[in-house]
């Protein structure tokens, strides 16, 4: 058979599969579960075009590691076939562990977990198959590996999988502020003392990545109308919990109603193998049937939260700096009481708060290394003259408060 394929990528062009190994990976259902699974949440119901999935850009982070890997070998740095192949497969797999809808439902389907943690276990399962010839990528993949710079490549504050979100995003919500010119940095990065370094002439390139990445976050990720969306996807599915832990049973897809009807922590899930292979069963699709099911619910709750969220009615949110005030959260409580008829803790599923946090950049948790003309290396935020880098440092917590549109 013909493993040699290439795939016609609407953002980058033709995408070469480079080996057989990697042909088999993508080819194996835990891989291709990507393909239904949306790369941004809940992002469509406020631009249309962001459909695109996983599956689309786990290919994308695989051909920028491919540029990358080229770009450091013509610079003198050594990296065997063998490391070359691992570095692809460790981009390759970095979020086979995510769940439906990507981060919308994550830690709510299995609390505690995020789908690094989840990622790592279906890379060791398929490692099991494989006959242990992803031992390299996982080595990689878990900073493990003697060249730590590889490590870099996969998961850094300049990760191939963060150029190729930022790219894809932006062309699919067509959002140009996050554009990149990912061509230019990966043309710009080198090795010194086993550290991916970005060289000099290269730095604006990099501000113009960091502002980009602030700017996509307020504007595509944490967009009020997306976190309305993927605040009302959780609440249904709280919900239903609620009453499946309570005794009642749906007729669901058999792994969505595995995770519905029993409470499962991080612990249990990872000394369980039972619940990974459930689990490498949902997509985006099961919890769309599930929430039309629910829509004709005889609870009232959920069957109102499933219309709402089936029609687009989403809730109206706030998002302040300071937390919201107490005495017009209680109003709005006492409000939905009123109007729907139901209990304090029933009206929790109507009016809530909480919080969201947007970080461009962490000083220090795999910085962003510049290397001067002169041989030295120094963080982005102090080779810049752009005062504004600093401030991309920290990170700003804002508290949301979310309630139905027509209580007011």
């Amino acid at each position: 058979m013909n493993k040699k394929k290439i795939i016609n990528d609407p953002v980058y062009g033709f995408i070469s599969i480079p080996t057989e190994l990697v042909y088999d990976l993508i080819d194996h259902p835990y891989f291709q579960r990507l393909r239904y699974i949306k790369q941004v949440g809940m992002t469509h119901l406020v631009y249309p075009g962001a459909l695109h999935t996983r599956f689309h850009h786990a290919l994308g982070a695989m051909h920028l590691m491919g540029l990358a890997i080229e770009t450091l070998c013509s610079k003198g740095q050594e990296i065997s076939s063998e490391e070359k192949e691992g570095l692809i497969i460790a981009i390759l797999l970095h979020d086979i562990g995510h769940g439906p809808f990507s981060h919308a439902l994550e830690h709510t389907i299995v609390e505690e977990i995020s789908h690094e943690d989840i990622s790592l276990m279906l890379m060791d399962k398929l490692n099991e198959e494989f006959n242990g010839q992803l031992d390299l990528a996982i080595s990689i993949f878990r900073g493990k590996y003697h060249k730590k710079f590889l490590h870099q490549l996969v998961s850094s504050q300049l990760d191939m999988d963060r150029m190729d979100y930022l790219n894809r995003d932006s062309f699919f919500t067509g959002v140009s502020e996050g554009v990149i010119s990912s061509d230019r940095i990966i043309k710009m990065l080198t090795v010194k003392n086993d550290i991916v370094v970005v060289e000099e002439k290269g730095i604006y390139s990099i501000e113009k990545f960091l502002i980009a990445r602030r700017l996509m976050y307020w504007q595509v990720y944490l967009h009020k109308t997306v976190i309305a969306a993927e605040q009302l996807l959780c609440k249904i599915f709280c919900r239903a919990r609620e009453l499946a832990l309570a005794g009642e049973r749906f007729p669901l897809t058999p792994a969505l109603s595995y995770f519905l009807d029993t409470e499962i922590d991080k612990a249990e899930f990872m000394t369980n193998p039972a619940h990974l292979e459930v689990f490498a069963k949902l997509d985006d699709t099961d919890v769309m049937a599930a929430v039309k099911i629910w829509e004709n619910n005889s609870d009232w709750v959920l069957s109102n939260l499933c219309k709402r969220f089936i029609n687009r009615s989403l809730y109206h949110t706030d998002i302040t700096s300071g937390h919201p005030d107490e005495q017009f959260v209680k109003e709005l409580t006492g409000k939905a009481m009123q109007k729907y008829g139901i209990t304090e803790h029933e009206a929790s599923y109507f009016v809530f708060t909480d919080s969201i946090r947007n970080n461009a950049y962490n000083k220090g948790d795999g910085s962003i290394h510049i290397l001067k003309k002169d041989g030295s290396i120094i963080d982005i935020t102090l080779a810049s003259d752009n005062s504004n880098l600093e401030a991309l440092s920290t990170t700003v917590k804002k508290h949301i408060l979310c309630y139905t549109k027509d209580l007011l």
